[in-house]
C-alpha cells in the first residue's frame, strides 16, 4: 500500500507515489476525487458517477448550501413556491441563454418531460395531427429506463422484455446529419440528440454533426433537444457539450452534475416559444423543484459560471490524453476524448472492459465499463494532474503495457 496524499491509501506500486500540486485556492476539493468503502479502503474515482459528482465528492461548497437549506426547509407544497426556486430557475436559464426552466428530479424525468413538451409543441404550434408526432433519434443511445425511452433503446440489455413499446421514434445512425434530413416527415416534431453519446462509450460525432442538425431543424421547422445530462456542465471543456460547435439546441435535458452528486436535481431548459406549450397542471412532480435542490443546484450554477471549471476539464483532458494515447497499440485500440471525459477500448486479447475495470478496482481505481471492451473515466474535475498520472500507471500495469 501506498501513501498518495495525507490519509489516502491505495492499492499501488511503490514508486507511483506523488506529491501533488494544489489546486487554485477558489476551487476547494471536500473529499476530492477520493471515496471510502465500508471496509476504510480508498478509491481514486474516475467514474464520479457518470459525471453527477463533477465538482468533486463533500464539495465544500454543496455541503454548506445543503446544509443551510437543512435549517430552513426542505420541502414545501406545490401550492406555494419556495425563495430558493425563482433564484436557481433564473440561474440556469441564463447559464443556458433560455428564459424557461422546468426543474425535475432524475435524467430521465427529463427526458420523458422533453418528449412531451415535443408533442405538444407539434400538435399545438406545428400543427401537426393529433396522435401522429415522431420523434428521430440515433442509434447507440442512451437516455434513461423508463418504458417509454426504452422504446427508443438498441440495447438490448436495456430493452429486452420490457414491451409492448411505445411508438412515434424513428431511430437513425448518430453522426449522420443526412439520415436525419431524411428521416423528417410533416409528422416530425423533434430531434433528439446526446451531442456526446456517453454509455455508448464517449462517442463523439463528426465535426459539423450538431451544426447540421440544428440547420435542418430550422430549415424543417423541427425542435433541436440536445440531452446534455451526462456531457454538460463543465464536463467537456464548455458549459454544454453544444458549446463545442457553437450551436444552440430549443430545449436542453440537464441532470446530474446539476445535483452536484449530492442530490436528484434535473431540469428541461428552454424559451417561452417552445417550453411554454406546457399549460398549468397539465405536467409536474412531486419533489421537483423543491427548496433543498434548489439551493444545491443554484449553487452549482454559481460555480460554473467563472468559467474555471470549464478550463480545468479542458487542461486536465489534455493532460488526460498525453497520457492515455500511447497506449494505443499496447493494449489499448482507440482513445476518444472531449474535456476530462474519455472511452477507452481494450484490446479483446488484453481481456473485456469489465475484466479490465475489475482488475483497475483492485488496485484502487474506479472505472466503468460499457458495450463490451470500453471503460469509461469521467473524475470529478478536482483531480489533479498527478493522481491521473497514478490512474493512468495502474492502468499500464493492469495491461502489462
Amino acid at each position: 500500500m501506498t501513501a498518495v496524499e495525507p490519509g489516502v491509501e491505495v492499492t499501488a506500486e511503490p514508486h507511483v507515489a506523488h506529491n501533488y500540486h494544489p489546486l487554485p485556492v477558489n476551487i476547494a476539493r471536500g473529499d476530492g476525487a477520493w471515496v471510502t468503502d465500508v471496509e476504510g479502503k480508498r478509491y481514486l474515482d474516475l467514474l464520479a458517477a457518470y459525471s453527477a459528482v463533477n465538482f468533486g465528492h463533500r464539495h465544500p461548497a454543496l455541503v454548506a448550501a445543503l446544509t443551510e437549506q437543512l435549517g430552513r426547509v426542505t420541502l414545501t407544497s406545490r401550492a406555494f413556491m419556495s425563495d430558493r426556486l425563482e433564484p436557481f430557475a433564473a440561474a440556469v436559464a441564463s447559464l443556458s441563454g433560455k428564459d424557461m426552466v422546468l426543474p425535475m428530479n432524475t435524467g430521465a424525468e427529463a427526458v420523458e418531460t422533453g418528449i412531451k413538451v415535443a408533442r405538444a409543441w407539434g400538435y399545438r404550434v406545428k400543427g401537426i395531427a393529433e396522435g401522429k408526432a415522431r420523434i428521430i433519434v440515433a442509434a447507440g443511445n442512451f437516455h434513461g429506463r423508463t418504458t417509454t425511452i426504452v422504446s427508443f433503446s438498441d440495447d438490448e440489455q436495456a430493452r429486452a422484455d420490457f414491451g409492448p413499446y411505445t411508438p412515434g421514434f424513428d431511430v437513425v445512425p448518430y453522426g449522420d446529419a443526412d439520415a436525419v434530413a431524411a428521416a423528417i416527415t410533416d409528422d416530425t416534431a423533434a430531434v433528439l440528440i446526446e451531442p456526446i453519446q456517453g454509455e455508448g462509450g464517449v462517442v463523439i460525432p463528426p465535426e459539423g454533426y450538431l451544426r447540421r442538425i440544428r440547420e435542418i431543424c430550422d430549415e424543417r421547422n423541427v425542435l433541436f433537444i440536445a440531452d446534455e445530462i451526462q456531457s454538460g456542465l463543465g464536463r467537456v471543456g464548455e458549459t454544454f457539450a453544444c458549446d463545442r460547435e457553437g450551436v444552440v439546441p430549443d430545449l436542453y435535458l440537464l441532470g446530474k452534475a446539476l445535483g452536484g452528486g449530492i442530490l436528484p436535481v434535473s431540469a428541461v431548459v428552454g424559451n417561452t416559444d417552445v417550453l411554454g406549450v406546457i399549460r398549468p397542471g397539465e405536467h409536474g412532480s412531486t419533489f421537483g423543484g423543491n427548496p433543498l435542490a434548489a439551493a444545491v443546484g443554484l449553487r452549482v450554477v454559481e460555480m460554473l459560471e467563472s468559467g474555471e471549471f470549464q478550463e480545468r476539464a479542458r487542461a486536465l483532458g489534455a493532460h488526460l490524453a498525453a497520457g492515455l494515447e500511447p497506449l494505443i497499440g499496447h493494449g489499448v485500440t482507440e482513445v476518444r476524448i472531449a474535456g476530462l471525459w474519455a472511452g477507452v477500448d481494450i484490446d479483446p486479447a488484453k481481456g473485456t472492459g469489465r475484466e479490465i475495470a475489475e482488475k483497475l478496482l483492485v488496485r484502487g481505481v474506479l472505472v466503468k465499463d460499457t458495450h463490451g471492451q470500453t471503460i469509461r473515466i469521467a473524475p470529478p474535475l478536482v483531480i489533479r494532474a498527478t493522481e491521473l498520472d497514478w490512474a493512468v500507471e495502474q492502468l499500464k500495469l493492469v495491461l502489462g503495457a
